[in-house]
């Protein structure tokens, strides 16, 4: 998972919020243009222009607004902006099954989740060179619970994580200390404009992974 630090609502959003009379209550399912798509703006912008569970890099087109806690069970938050992230659009394609926010859909465990903006979120979770996601705590029953309900170990996410790894660290080549540091700190900060790189915590939490082995 990726973390994501929230922020403030765009003002368009709070505004059309606060617009409802005795006759009308906002609602998400009533919210237009253009606030929607102020709304879907700014939190792609807040998360660097990566996916808030996978962390892959996704642009307007190919993401969605996402409820972290699902519409369905908790009405209540359905226009709480500190509920609301931008997920990526799975690949419409048979042999690549739902992930992240479409792979969640309404369901979730009070009990057991770990949301994006909780700030050590992505120290729950370890990655292997083949591109496998696990519990960084072997009996971690909510990194588990998280794996499983996005979806985040299919196919496709591990080839991706894969691909991502073995690019930047190949079989053959050492690291040293200072390197490893090096590529987290340069994959935990966003470019000049603002957008992380794909799976750029994916690749820090490897290097973090690698510095701890060598510790």
């Amino acid at each position: 998972m990726k973390y994501v630090g929230k922020g403030q609502a765009p003002p368009a959003f709070e505004l059309w919020k606060v617009q409802g009379d005795e006759g009308w209550a906002p609602a998400y399912g009533d919210l237009q243009q253009p606030e929607k798509g102020e709304l879907h703006a700014a939190l792609l912008k807040e998360q660097g222009w990566v996916c808030c569970y996978c962390g892959r890099r996704v642009h307007k087109v190919d993401s969605h607004i996402e409820h972290y806690r699902p519409q369905n069970s908790y009405p209540a938050q359905d226009l709480e902006y500190a509920n609301l992230f931008c997920s990526c659009n799975t690949l419409v394609e048979p042999r690549f099954p739902l992930h992240c926010g479409q792979a969640k859909g309404g369901k979730f465990d009070e009990a057991l989740h770990i949301a994006p903006s909780d700030p050590g979120c992505e120290q729950r979770f370890l990655y292997a060179a083949d591109g496998q996601i696990l519990p960084a705590a072997p009996g971690d029953n909510r990194a588990i619970y998280m794996i499983g309900l996005l979806a985040l170990d299919g196919k496709y996410l591990r080839n991706r994580r894969q691909e991502a790894l073995k690019g930047l660290f190949p079989d053959d080549f050492s690291f040293s200390v200072d390197e490893l540091a090096s590529i987290c700190e340069a994959h935990r900060q966003p470019d000049a404009d603002g957008k992380m790189r794909h799976l750029a915590h994916v690749i820090a939490r490897y290097a973090e992974q690698m510095q701890a082995s060598m510790a």
